[in-house]
């Protein structure tokens, strides 16, 4: 079911959030993209924006702003990870070789961290938000992938930190289904040739669209730009684009489950 009904289980992409220099023109081009609806928050909460499909939470956007003395985050979209406890799994981070980029934080008990390959992702403990509230429908979070310089490294430390098992996918070469109690998570992948030499091992972020087609279209008409065309692949049909302030994302028509 798209709604999401159950806590999240510990090592479980259950959040994504997008830092954007600016926060309203991002809020803008999703919300025409998507479908979705949302609005820069309260001060106090930062100006923080959980932006909503058919009522339920999908993704925060954020301003792009220095924050406790570090310089303002990169326009990315940041994968948040399921832990029972943050500050034991930071713990786990470091200790696996990960690098701590923010301390946790006592509102909503996350941080972000980097795996020994150098992927930025959040840790996120739920409390009185427990994360996206759908998922696996148009418009909504479906998938999330890493693209790393070192599988087996990063394979090592994402057991160690959070339990996730990997094994190489059936019927997709040189790919990993990422697993938590023998459900897939996620998936991982070394660096692709086609990537810019200088890019850095990464999380990319799946929507799932009815139309990858005519998302890639509604993405470049809004400012946006492909840098994947859409092809046919395994899962379904993809794109990877970027957004108008540079965050990269990828679109997907999945294919089916019965349909392999």
């Amino acid at each position: 079911m798209p709604e999401v009904t159950s806590p999240y289980q510990p090592g479980t992409p259950c959040w994504i959030d997008l830092a954007a220099p600016d926060q309203q023109a991002a809020i803008d081009f999703y919300s025409d993209v998507f479908g979705w609806t949302g609005e820069i928050g309260p001060p106090e909460n930062g100006g923080y924006a959980v932006c909503m499909l058919n009522g339920k939470p999908v993704a925060g956007i954020m301003a792009a702003v220095p924050m406790g003395g570090q310089p303002a985050p990169p326009t990315v979209w940041t994968t948040y990870l399921a832990a029972a406890d943050a500050d034991t799994t930071s713990e786990a981070v470091t200790k696996g070789g990960g690098t701590l980029l923010m301390p946790v934080m006592t509102l909503g008990r996350m941080s972000i961290a980097a795996d020994p390959t150098g992927a930025v992702f959040g840790i996120w403990q739920a409390i009185d938000f427990p994360g996206a509230g759908t998922v696996n429908e148009s418009g909504a979070l479906v998938w999330n992938e890493l693209n790393t310089t070192d599988p087996s490294a990063a394979a090592t430390f994402y057991k160690a930190a959070f339990g996730i098992e990997s094994a190489p996918m059936e019927g997709a070469e040189n790919y990993y289904a990422l697993t938590v109690n023998d459900r897939p998570v996620g998936g991982m992948q070394p660096m692709s040739e086609q990537m810019p030499t200088d890019t850095p091992s990464h999380w990319l972020v799946y929507f799932a669209v009815a139309d990858t087609d005519a998302t890639v279209a509604k993405v470049t008409a809004a400012g946006g730009a492909a840098l994947q065309q859409p092809f046919d692949m395994v899962a379904g049909r993809m794109a990877v684009v970027t957004d108008p302030q540079g965050a990269t994302f990828a679109v997907i028509n999945p294919k089916p489950m019965d349909q392999g």
